[in-house]
């Protein structure tokens, strides 16, 4: 079923996620509209990634309905599986992330591929590379890049900075930004660091267990300051 608003593109109603007899997420009612940046923060243990695993459809829920677009969702783990011996190199790797492949990789694809390891600051000589062999923030900016290239209604990252180096951090959640207004993004971001560089327009859910808090981040702000979060 799809929600009834046009330009919602997922509401939850009433929904419980469990492991078993564990609820982990207990009657969460929520929309994300088109366009919506979306924080979700909370401690560890919170059902911060049980809440994506039903939204990517890894698990369905106890009670409760999810609705939702027909939408094209793109998804950046928190802990990226690659194996050391995995024998593709990353033009290969970044090509398994395109709608339409062919046998031979057209300059085109080629191309367009160059042009989002400049957006991600990396050396196109990188393409060559086993992905098995790439250092932990070469290979999330891989992993984005793959995520990114066919052009998602619905970006899903879960702390997508935990292995990027302070320095392009920032770099990256400007990029973010830019993508969200020229491609239309809607953006769904799991974090433990709520900084002003991903604050601008967006929303933040505090979730333990229950959803606490759905708003801004200026109302956010003094739903933290009144001891909510740490009640």
């Amino acid at each position: 079923m799809k929600p009834n608003c046009s330009n919602c593109l997922i509401e939850y109603k009433d929904v419980t996620l469990s492991y078993g007899y564990l609820d982990v997420i207990k009657d969460a009612s929520f929309t994300v509209h088109q366009h919506d940046f979306l924080n979700i923060v909370g401690p560890n243990g919170a059902g911060k990634t049980t809440l994506i695993k039903s939204l990517i459809h890894q698990m369905k829920p106890k009670s409760g309905q999810i609705l939702m677009q027909d939408i094209k969702m793109s998804y950046v783990p928190q802990k990226l599986t690659i194996k050391r011996n995995m024998p593709l190199t990353v033009l290969e790797f970044i090509y398994t992330g395109f709608d339409q492949q062919k046998l031979i990789i057209s300059k085109t694809d080629k191309t367009l591929i160059k042009t989002w390891l400049d957006k991600m600051q990396l050396d196109h000589d990188i393409l060559d590379e086993k992905v098995g062999q790439l250092s932990g923030g070469q290979l999330q900016r891989v992993y984005l890049i793959r995520s990114l290239i066919t052009n998602p209604d619905l970006l899903i990252l879960d702390e997508p900075t935990s292995a990027l180096d302070p320095s392009f951090r920032q770099y990256f959640y400007d990029l973010m930004k830019k993508l969200r207004k020229s491609m239309g993004l809607t953006i769904i971001h799991i974090t433990h660091d709520l900084t002003d560089l991903v604050m601008e327009n967006s929303l933040v859910m505090y979730v333990d267990q229950e959803i606490k808090f759905f708003g801004t981040y200026i109302d956010f702000n003094k739903f933290e300051h009144e001891g909510h979060t740490h009640g």
